[in-house]
């Protein structure tokens, strides 16, 4: 096995797969990744399943470093300075990372959240079916809690001539994000949600895993803003009686009683998440119909994001490379069937 070292972490930093799913009944939300293409195009550029735990970075730098054994890396996300050493990463790109390297990365540049990709996938135990991390549910493998600096993931080894791939990413969409009104819309009557299509919120400073808020004009609900709690989905925008809406993330509560005005939709829920504190975004009401079949086209790309990669331009094998290949390791001497030894 390799070793990924964690030299230095944000504190939005995890393990993340695909999430956790069939437990809301007991109060246990999915986490996973926040933003489900980038992680998925982190998985196919290592060619590892679709939901196979990788890497979630939060906004800030962090330093990786290998130990042991080269491990094969991709990262995709939120763009961000990436370098080994005097050579350049790039994003949507796999590449090695050899015993003694450092891989460093600069903070988020127009997003949030980059995903780190580990070829042959992270070890651990899955609890509850998943090796996401819930903080609040102290739930997640191979630990519990954010990467921070001194921590070790042991990580499958990588075949130093193998090839590298590269995906061709999607230009960034700055297009409003697409809701589906509902299922409280009608507690706040046409005027307050046609206020809430038509603002340009901001995104808080107070926002993780768990909710983003957003700041703007007062939305008020005509039949209050409490109702008898039920169930929240991800993505769903509820409205606490400040009037300020809350967007609910992977790692949110089951149950609220706030009324919820709309959902965003699945295919365009990453985009939000890589929404950085501060700037702002709008959203764009769209039929059930329409939401069901974007999603369905979206799903049906991620599902060809393997099919899609290219080769990679490989570059000369570094001298560590060659040398962990151990090139003459399998000769034998046609006289001797003992394995060939180099000797001084």
């Amino acid at each position: 096995m390799s070793v990924l070292r964690i030299d230095a972490a944000g504190p939005a930093t995890s393990v993340q797969d695909g999430g956790r799913f069939g437990f809301l009944r007991y109060g246990l939300s999915s986490a996973g990744a926040m933003d489900r293409t980038a992680h998925e195009t982190a998985n196919a550029l290592v060619g590892n399943a679709a939901q196979a735990p990788v890497v979630e970075i939060g906004p800030f730098p962090a330093r990786f470093a290998g130990e042991n054994a080269p491990v094969r890396l991709a990262l995709a996300g939120a763009a961000r300075a990436a370098d080994i050493g005097n050579r350049r990463i790039a994003l949507g790109e796999s590449f090695l990372l050899a015993p003694g390297e450092a891989l460093s990365l600069g903070a988020a540049r127009g997003g949030v959240f980059s995903y780190l990709g580990v070829a042959g996938g992270i070890a651990g135990t899955p609890m509850f079916g998943s090796f996401s991390v819930h903080a609040r549910a102290d739930l997640g493998s191979p630990l519990p809690r954010p990467l921070s600096a001194g921590d070790k993931l042991e990580v499958a080894t990588a075949d130093p001539l193998a090839g590298d791939w590269r995906l061709a990413l999607p230009p960034p969409d700055p297009s409003p994000i697409r809701v589906v009104l509902g299922p409280q819309d009608d507690w706040f009557g046409e005027a307050a949600v046609a206020q809430f299509l038509g603002t340009e919120w901001q995104v808080s400073p107070a926002s993780d895993r768990m909710g983003y808020r957003l700041l703007g004009p007062k939305i008020a609900a005509a039949r209050g803003h409490n109702i008898v709690s039920d169930g929240i989905a991800l993505g769903q925008i509820q409205v606490p009686g400040d009037g300020q809406p809350l967007v609910l993330m992977a790692d949110r509560g089951t149950t609220g009683g706030y009324p919820k005005i709309a959902a965003i939709v699945s295919a365009d829920l990453g985009r939000f998440a890589q929404t950085p504190a501060g700037t702002s975004v709008r959203f764009a009401a769209v039929p059930i119909d329409d939401a069901q079949r974007i999603t369905r086209l979206w799903r049906q790309k991620l599902a060809t994001l393997p099919l899609a990669r290219e080769t990679a331009a490989r570059p000369l094998p570094t001298s560590e490379a060659l040398l962990a290949a151990n090139l003459a390791g399998a000769a034998v001497n046609a006289l001797d069937p003992q394995p060939w030894t180099h000797k001084e």
